[in-house]
């Protein structure tokens, strides 16, 4: 009788829950980090849903609607609810559209630096010695100019375009990753299991990309969020510089440079355009600060 009284007393005790529920819910906690998802998933609703939500076409022009103002300043009376630029395109559907164009933009850099970096960074880490220091110094060489310095240099040799200012974003943020990679290799391969696995025959590649590099993915996960941020901007900035998307494209970074002429007297041209970039950049930079707490025990609570 005792003794079923105690086993009915003793608590039971909770089975261990999976490090990724975990994260999730450290994740989830994290109001910057809900925020900042808010923030992208608007983002990337309205650049999947351009031709839905978008209430005009992005590249017509009509020479009596230049400068419109946006409809509050109209009275009501306006169908541009942004306004017009100076060759009466509409803002808010130049601006649905550019959205769509900066997504793309920032997957393609993020996606070339990423495949790149890893693989270069892995190389580098497994290897070690001589083939470490030919790769990491090459990756020094790129880090020691300014990015958008060096991207303005590959763009002189490719040519303008938009897709020529994704392989010159892609390039530099190439060194980010490889370094990220190349020390958490470093790390992963003085490990047991590694040990192991050279100890039964396991190629190198098997060991580095199967083995190893599933392990050193939560640093490259933050890295990949922020550097969305990056690439936007960047990408802003090529196109302020008429390097990046050539007209007509909706860009915001060529929305702004196009505007400047008119700050004075036809403010949203320019304004709008910097607010979205500003809401974008934002979103990703919150959701990478809150995507490092959770996948770093040392900052939890």
């Amino acid at each position: 009788m005792i003794t079923s009284l105690t086993r009915r007393q003793q608590p039971k005790i909770p089975e261990d829950r999976h490090p990724f529920l975990d994260q999730l819910e450290q994740l989830w906690r994290n109001k910057t980090a809900v925020a900042g998802m808010i923030v992208i998933t608007l983002f990337v609703l309205t650049g999947l849903l351009a031709p839905v939500l978008s209430p005009h076409d992005p590249v017509d022009a009509s020479l009596y609607d230049q400068l419109k103002p946006p409809i509050w300043e109209e009275g009501g009376r306006s169908s541009n609810l942004l306004g017009t630029d100076d060759l009466g395109r509409d803002i808010l559907s130049r601006l649905i559209y550019g959205a769509r164009v900066s997504l793309l933009v920032a997957l393609a850099t993020v996606g070339i630096g990423f495949i790149f970096g890893s693989l270069l960074g892995a190389i580098a880490g497994y290897y070690k010695g001589f083939l470490d220091n030919i790769i990491m110094r090459f990756m020094d060489i790129l880090l020691a100019f300014p990015h958008i310095l060096l991207a303005i240099v590959i763009m002189a040799y490719l040519g303008p375009g938009l897709r020529n200012a994704m392989i010159a974003i892609g390039i530099i943020y190439i060194p980010r990753y490889a370094r990220i990679v190349r020390a958490s290799v470093l790390e992963e391969h003085e490990k047991d299991y590694v040990t192991a696995s050279k100890a039964v025959g396991s190629r190198d590649w098997r060991i580095i990309f199967v083995s190893i590099f599933p392990n050193c993915l939560a640093p490259l996960i933050v890295q990949t969020s922020l550097s969305f941020a990056s690439a936007i901007l960047d990408a802003a900035a090529l196109g302020f510089l008429g390097l990046g998307a050539q007209p007509p494209t909706p860009e915001w970074g060529a929305m702004i440079a196009m505007g400047r002429s008119h700050i004075l007297r036809a403010w949203w041209v320019m304004t709008f355009p910097g607010i979205a970039i500003l809401l974008a950049v934002l979103g990703f930079n919150l959701f990478g600060d809150g995507l490092r707490d959770a996948l770093d025990p040392r900052l939890r609570d």
